[in-house]
């Protein structure tokens, strides 16, 4: 029996990409639940589609005619071998439109598949007012596009009511941070992320500025994490007591479940984040969250349950929220059970898995 095969695209990051991001778990743990329904799945592509500026009109050419090669490279290797029974592309948006499978789907006639497709009417500025245009279009032709916010469902349905829309919580691979939690007398606070510019370094100054105000409390920082900022993050924290943090720099994700197992309490904000895989990682591993309400931050974490979630910017309720849970040890360890249990019921990729095998049916049945 001929096995069925799902091209795999990713136009901003490759699933098998060096550097570690949220966006490359994702692609991963998708192609992972993908292969969970018997289907064989190939990087169709590692095209990189990134237009960082909207006035870059010569680098949009260059992707545009690197996709067409691409197209051609695909077309030859399909009509030599198995042509896929689907697309899968995984993010499209402003930035990083899919420029190869819409094309390949229509003259071969496949189904196209989107997960985390966005849209964004105030970035259709320059260069970004097309391809969102090619965005949309995909969208709309898409047989499915699933979403893992009710924030980019809304978006979607708002400019192309007619789309196929499915949704699924955003999920991770829980067997990585189950070992049993052992945290210290002193509350161990930790935060996991990249070290560069725009919102990652903001919600690096909002953390710096909310730990400032709780120096008179006992407690540790663990900082995991690395990039082309790391000299203004340890800028930001230089006038702390050195003795209150710890800075790891980038670990394997089994060395950040350990780091995790010996710690507290996750403290990130989070400006902008579109739902953060990190937060279901730190609640797996039975570990509170403290984040801003903001973004896709809410459809990860439970407020008042798995942790808490404050006002946006307001970095000093969002240090009375890390303060209440340093101070209230039983109320911490309480909703440390309630993290674990709230990722295990609600996010796990096997749920994830049963629930994206059920759209693959009706797709390519």
């Amino acid at each position: 029996m001929t096995v069925k095969e799902i091209a795999f695209y990713s136009p901003l990051k490759p699933a098998d990409h060096p550097t570690p991001s949220g966006d490359r778990l994702m692609a991963q743990q998708l192609i992972h639940c993908l292969g969970e329904s018997g289907c064989s799945v190939e990087i169709a592509s590692r095209l990189r589609v990134f237009i960082k500026e909207p006035d870059n009109q010569a680098a949009f050419a260059e992707l545009e005619h690197q996709a067409e090669l691409e197209m051609q490279r695909l077309r030859d290797h399909w009509k030599l071998h198995q042509v896929p029974v689907l697309w899968f592309c995984y993010h499209p948006y402003y930035k990083s439109p899919d420029l190869i499978g819409p094309s390949l789907c229509k003259e071969f006639e496949i189904p196209y598949m989107t997960a985390e497709a966005s849209y964004s009417q105030r970035r259709a500025t320059g260069i970004w007012e097309a391809t969102q245009e090619r965005v949309l279009q995909s969208v709309t032709e898409a047989a499915v596009n699933i979403c893992f916010t009710g924030r980019d469902k809304a978006g979607l349905r708002e400019y192309v009511p007619e789309a196929q829309l499915a949704t699924l919580r955003p999920f991770i691979n829980i067997d990585a941070f189950c070992a049993d939690p052992h945290p210290p007398a002193v509350p161990e606070l930790v935060t996991v992320a990249m070290m560069r510019s725009g919102d990652k370094m903001k919600s690096y100054e909002m953390l710096a500025s909310a730990l400032s105000q709780l120096l008179h409390l006992p407690w540790t920082l663990s900082i995991v994490g690395d990039g082309p900022k790391r000299d203004v993050v340890y800028q930001l924290f230089s006038d702390f007591p050195a003795d209150r943090l710890n800075w790891h720099g980038q670990l394997s994700r089994d060395e950040i479940a350990t780091v995790f197992s010996r710690s507290s309490l996750f403290v990130w904000p989070g400006c902008g984040e579109a739902y953060g895989l990190a937060y279901l990682e730190a609640q797996a591993a039975a570990l509170p969250v403290v984040a801003f309400d903001t973004a896709g931050v809410p459809e990860v974490v439970d407020s008042g349950y798995s942790g808490y979630l404050t006002p946006a910017g307001d970095a000093t309720a969002y240090a009375a929220a890390v303060a209440r849970l340093v101070i209230n040890t039983q109320e911490r360890l309480d909703m440390s059970v309630k993290a674990r249990l709230h990722v295990h019921n609600k996010h796990s990729l096997a749920m994830a898995s049963r629930a994206l095998e059920g759209l693959l049916n009706e797709t390519i049945a």
